[in-house]
C-alpha cells in the first residue's frame, strides 16, 4: 500500500486517476467547441472532480501533503495540456470547414439571375409628384378603406347620386358601417385640409377601386393624382397656368390644354381638361385627360373653411391612362399582368 493510500488521506493514486481519465476521454470525445465548453465546465471547474479533491488537501496528514500536491498537479496539468491541445484541434477544423464552406470557384459560370424592374406606373406616379414638389406643393396619403362620409358627402355628392349605387362602388360589409373602397382620392383633399388647415397646396397619387371589368381600357383598381390648392384669391387663371405648367413639364415645351365645360358635385364652375399632344403616335392630336375646376363652396364649408375668405381649385388625371396615351399603350392588360419584360421597355432595372 503507498504512503498516500490510508483511510486519513482521501487523495489517492487511484482517485487521481480515475478522476484524470475521465477528464482525458470526455476531452477527445469533444465533438466542436461548444461541447468542449461543457467538457472544461464538467473536468476542469470548480465543481469537476479533481477540484474536488483538490479541496480536500485540509484532510491530508502534514508530512504527505507534498506528495498529495504532486499528485493532484501533474494530473490538472496533464488535463489542462490536453484541453489547450483539443481546443486548438478544433478551432483549427472548424475554421477549415468554414473557409470550404465559403469557398469560390472562380472558373465557374457565373449565375445571370434575371433582374426586376421598376413598374412604369411606379415611375410615372413618382415624376409627377417630382413636378409638384417642384412648384412647392405638399404630397399627401391617406386610407384605400375609406368613410363614405368622406369619400362622398364631404364632397357634395348628393344621397342619390349614381356613384353611391353598389354597381359602381366597392361597400365593404356590413353595409350599415358606410366604408367603402375609395373610389378617387378626393377622400385625401378633404383629410388635408381638416388636418393642415389652409393656405393649402396638396398632390394626392394613390390606388383606387371602382367595379369595372378588366378590359383593354378598364381595370377594377386604378391609380389617380388629384391636387387641390386653396388660398386667398385664386381663380380658373391659377387652375390653367399651374396645368399647363405640368403639362409642358410631362410632354415637352409644346404642350398645351384646353378646357370643356362639364359638372363634378365637388367643383363649380367644372371643366374637362383636354391636352395637346405634340409627340403622339401618328402625328400631334387634343387627347381627353382629366377633370378640374374651381373647389365647390360646399366642400370648403364642409373642412369648416370660410369660403367667402378663401377660394381654391382642384383636378384629377389617372396615372394608368396618361401611361397609355403618353406611351402609346393600347392594352390595359399589359399594365396590370406585372411582366418583367413589360417594364423592362421603360428602362429602369433595378
Amino acid at each position: 500500500m503507498s504512503d498516500l493510500e490510508s483511510t486519513e488521506n482521501p487523495i489517492t493514486p487511484e482517485a487521481v486517476g480515475t478522476a484524470e481519465d475521465a477528464a482525458l476521454a470526455a476531452i477527445a470525445g469533444a465533438a466542436d467547441g461548444a461541447e468542449l465548453k461543457q467538457v472544461r465546465a464538467a473536468h476542469l471547474g470548480e465543481s469537476s472532480p479533481l477540484a474536488t479533491l483538490n479541496a480536500q488537501m485540509r484532510a491530508v496528514p502534514k508530512d504527505r501533503k507534498k506528495e498529495a500536491g504532486q499528485l493532484i498537479g501533474g494530473a490538472r496539468g496533464r488535463v489542462n495540456q490536453a484541453y489547450a491541445a483539443r481546443e486548438a484541434e478544433i478551432a483549427a477544423a472548424e475554421e477549415a470547414a468554414r473557409l470550404e464552406a465559403e469557398r469560390v470557384d472562380v472558373t465557374a459560370a457565373a449565375k445571370r439571375e434575371r433582374p426586376g424592374a421598376r413598374h412604369p406606373l411606379t415611375m410615372l406616379r413618382d415624376r409627377v409628384s417630382e413636378i409638384f414638389v417642384g412648384m412647392g406643393w405638399e404630397i399627401a396619403d391617406g386610407p384605400e378603406l375609406e368613410s363614405e362620409w368622406f369619400n362622398f358627402d364631404s364632397l357634395n355628392f348628393d344621397a342619390d347620386h349614381p356613384a353611391r349605387a353598389m354597381q359602381d362602388t366597392f361597400f365593404v360589409e356590413p353595409v350599415d358601417r358606410h366604408l367603402i373602397m375609395r373610389t378617387h382620392t378626393s377622400p385625401v383633399q378633404m383629410r388635408s385640409l381638416l388636418e393642415r388647415g389652409v393656405p393649402l397646396y396638396v398632390l394626392a397619387p394613390g390606388r383606387t377601386y371602382r367595379t369595372d371589368e378588366l378590359d383593354a381600357t378598364h381595370t377594377p383598381v386604378f391609380m389617380q393624382f388629384e391636387g387641390i390648392a386653396i388660398d386667398r384669391h385664386l381663380s380658373m387663371a391659377h387652375l390653367r397656368g399651374t396645368l399647363e405648367h405640368f403639362a409642358r413639364a410631362m410632354f415637352g415645351p409644346e404642350a398645351r390644354i384646353r378646357l370643356r365645360n362639364n359638372y363634378f358635385p365637388f367643383t363649380e364652375p367644372s371643366a374637362e381638361m383636354d391636352i395637346w399632344h405634340p409627340l403622339a403616335k401618328g402625328g400631334p392630336r387634343w387627347i381627353e385627360w382629366g377633370g378640374c375646376g374651381m373647389v365647390h363652396p360646399n366642400v370648403l364649408k364642409a373642412a369648416g373653411v370660410d369660403p367667402e375668405e378663401y377660394r381654391g381649385f382642384a383636378f384629377g388625371m389617372g396615372i394608368e391612362r396618361t401611361l397609355m396615351f403618353r406611351n402609346e399603350l393600347t392594352d390595359m392588360h399589359d399594365i396590370v399582368e406585372g411582366d418583367v419584360r413589360f417594364s423592362e421597355q421603360f428602362g429602369m432595372v433595378i
